[in-house]
């Protein structure tokens, strides 16, 4: 699959099948894990993708939910249950297959999440979302690939991302209890797609350099993350926006 030349490619040169110059580990197997990182994010981001179309084609699944006061504690209790399930499934990562169980229940409480985000939104929304998180998320995957070839390091982004990060979080819990009105909410929404779009970057800048072999899970998530609330990102600016 890879070029026969790259099994005797000199690491210390930076050669043609190197990620960055200066690789000091075999470029097949960082490769071949990139590769594997990418083939269970797309399992999550089409098993995602499924369960929301599920959601938001079937009234009553969403109508049950918000209209009663079981499914409203139901409701409750999924969101929050993704944020239970990345402790364990951080601690258990590297143990198979408990690690590759709790993953495909955190994508499945995820999922859930978007559908019921996208239940109450416009498809014509919904459609340009998914349009430019895709067209965001390749350009920066690809860009950020060419920048590690030019031997550019983006591991400086995670002390400022994680502040804003933060900073958002504390602007949502105030749009809740204080609802500051429309532009607010895009203000919000342009904003957590610029910080997550930076995620994405600094995500990617680590599978390429710093995820050991084994944090093929974590690696998975991490990005799967980046790209999920990017679409919510994108999602709650348009629906403002259209409202």
């Amino acid at each position: 699959m890879w070029p026969k030349y790259a099994k005797g490619l000199d690491l210390e040169s930076g050669g043609p099948s190197a990620l960055y110059p200066n690789m000091t580990e075999s470029p097949d197997l960082r490769w071949g894990f990139i590769r594997k990182i990418y083939i269970i994010l797309t399992i999550q981001l089409a098993l995602t993708a499924a369960v929301a179309a599920v959601v938001v084609s079937v009234k009553s699944i969403p109508y049950f939910f918000v209209s009663t006061s079981a499914g409203l504690g139901l409701y409750i209790f999924l969101i929050i249950l993704p944020f239970i399930i990345l402790c364990p499934l951080y601690i258990y990562q590297e143990r198979h297959p408990v690690n590759l169980l709790l993953l495909g229940l955190f994508t499945l409480s995820i999922s859930f999440a978007v559908g019921m985000s996208c239940a109450f939104t416009n498809g014509k929304v919904i459609l340009e979302a998914a349009i430019l998180t895709t067209v965001v998320v390749v350009s920066l995957t690809v860009y950020t690939f060419w920048a590690a070839r030019r031997d550019h390091d983006f591991k400086f982004l995670g002390p400022f991302l994680f502040a804003a990060l933060m900073v958002l979080l504390v602007f949502a819990l105030i749009q809740i209890l204080f609802p500051l009105g429309k532009i607010s909410v895009m203000i919000y929404g342009g904003l957590a797609a610029l910080i997550f779009s930076g995620y994405i970057v600094y995500d990617t800048d680590n599978l390429i350099k710093r995820f050991s072999y084994d944090q093929y899970v974590w690696a998975a998530v991490s990005l799967y993350l980046d790209i999920v609330n990017l679409f919510l990102a994108l999602l709650t600016l348009f629906r403002a926006a259209d409202g």
